[in-house]
């Protein structure tokens, strides 16, 4: 259909990739219009990188975090949501992705305030200084990890 658009949305998650406010979030977009999603959740650190570990250390976290959040995301989006790992440093993988994969709009998932490093950076709104409409989604708390 010619001039059809499709908005394409990142979301960027951590503990909150299957919240329910992003749950909520992403069915609320998705009911907006025609759109695609994808789900990057920066590769997870405790503590320091040991000498000599993988570049894909802390990999394995965020992967279970997609596994468990993108069939919940799908289902809300009502079509499947791609999932990517990013790289531990949140702003450096929203802006890998915008250069690499280009996305129109950026949907930045974070804890409350006082439990947030996210948004004690300022993510959502160093983000919006690189040109892309930002929706913040604020978790009510972390969900239970899946097993």
């Amino acid at each position: 259909m010619p001039g059809f658009t499709r908005a394409r949305v990142l979301i960027v998650a951590g503990k909150t990739a299957g919240s329910d406010q992003l749950i909520e979030a992403v069915a609320s977009r998705a009911s907006d219009g025609a759109c695609s999603f994808t789900l990057m959740v920066p590769a997870v650190f405790r503590g320091l990188r040991p000498v000599g570990a993988p570049v894909t250390y802390g990999h394995a976290e965020a992967e279970r975090r997609l596994s468990a959040a993108l069939p919940l995301l799908s289902r809300a989006a009502g079509a499947d949501v791609v999932g990517v790992v990013g790289s531990n440093e949140p702003f450096t993988a929203v802006k890998d992705a915008l250069k690499l994969l280009g996305f129109d709009e950026v949907m930045v998932s974070m804890l409350p305030a006082h439990l947030s490093g996210w948004q004690r950076d300022d993510l959502p709104q160093r983000i919006r200084a690189l040109g892309v409409a930002v929706t913040e989604v604020v978790a009510r708390s972390e969900p239970v990890p899946a097993a």
